[in-house]
């Protein structure tokens, strides 16, 4: 019975020397072409012999060819597969290096990943076919900086202001509050919509956040909370709200749904817009796909800021509902 040697027996060098000389005929030409002398090659040959317990060799001395034998063939054809598997590996490595392979993990919100995400994602698959995207939600962009701190993710979408921690970022586009009504029966007729004219309207608004994106603090007026009637973390469930007359809904214009009817979207004069960015780890490598990620990120976000601009300036004259999309403002692309 012939003792089969243990993996950790082999050594790569040996076999890829037994590969060289089945391919050259010759230990001389094998050394060459590996970068060794001639008696290294042939003392990795004697151990790779004595581990194996095979001839692995012909031998015919002179100037004679060199052979496999049939214990040299079986062997070598199992090197070449173990060589080329670590190329392939070489490669996907080099690869991951530069960027072109492996996994970008992204954090992203509900607003963003209605409005933008989609976009990005269509243009990032075509440049970067072999980066796989792991999308990780929630609707605080503080969970998704923890995520980042912890690095559980690379990036992340987020709202300035940031936070302090290990942190870089990137702005990304503007995102004006705006006010939603019901288009039969509004809370609010007169548009553009100033603070004063919330005062006594029953508000819905956003849910979990950082405390500082909560639209009262966000509007600057903190007794706003009193007329806040209903808080949700579902966009649709916040226009689903006003459009029933439950409340005014006091959102960024990335959470309006464009095609929703029976809605009636207007601006929300002297209130700073939200500054949208993409956040990482300052201390962390970042792969050149994510860098990627980021200039296409800023891109798309830069289309949604011009097409932002020019709906909402048509507002209040241009009631925003669904009536087709063909020509429709604000689509999301």
């Amino acid at each position: 019975m012939v003792q089969v040697p243990s993996p950790r027996a082999l050594e790569l060098r040996h076999l890829v020397a037994l590969a060289a000389i089945g391919r050259e005929g010759s230990f001389s030409r094998a050394a060459e072409s590996l970068g060794y002398t001639q008696s290294a090659i042939s003392q990795q040959i004697a151990s790779l012999e004595r581990s194996v317990g095979h001839k692995l060799l012909e031998r015919p001395g002179g100037s004679g060819t060199v052979s496999l034998t049939a214990a040299g063939r079986v062997l070598v054809g199992h090197a070449d597969a173990i060589v080329a598997r670590l190329a392939s590996a070489r490669a996907d490595l080099d690869a991951l290096a530069h960027g072109e392979a492996g996994v970008l993990r992204v954090g992203c919100y509900q607003s963003v990943g209605v409005r933008i995400l989609p976009r990005i994602l269509r243009e990032f698959r075509r440049a970067w076919p072999r980066v796989a995207v792991e999308l990780t939600e929630a609707e605080d962009d503080g969970e998704l900086l923890a995520l980042v701190e912890q690095g559980r993710i690379d990036l992340a979408f987020v709202a300035a202001p940031m936070p302090e921690g290990p942190f870089a970022h990137r702005e990304l586009l503007e995102d004006p509050y705006v006010v939603v009504v019901a288009e039969a029966n509004p809370l609010i007729h007169d548009a553009p919509v100033t603070l004063d004219g919330l005062a006594g309207v029953p508000l819905v608004t956003y849910a979990q956040m950082r405390e500082v994106h909560s639209i009262e603090n966000r509007l600057g007026h903190p007794e706003l909370i009193h007329q806040i009637v209903f808080r949700s973390n579902d966009n649709g469930t916040i226009l689903g709200l006003a459009a029933l007359g439950v409340g005014a809904a006091v959102i960024s214009w990335l959470s309006v749904d464009p095609f929703r009817a029976g809605v009636r979207t207007m601006p929300l004069a002297g209130v700073n817009p939200r500054i949208v960015g993409i956040a990482w780890h300052r201390d962390r490598y970042r792969i050149a796909a994510a860098d990627a990620f980021i200039e296409l990120a800023a891109r798309e976000a830069s289309r949604e800021q011009a097409l932002a601009a020019e709906t909402l300036s048509a507002l209040p004259s241009r009631t925003i509902q669904s009536r087709g999309r063909a020509g429709r403002p604000g689509t999301p692309g």
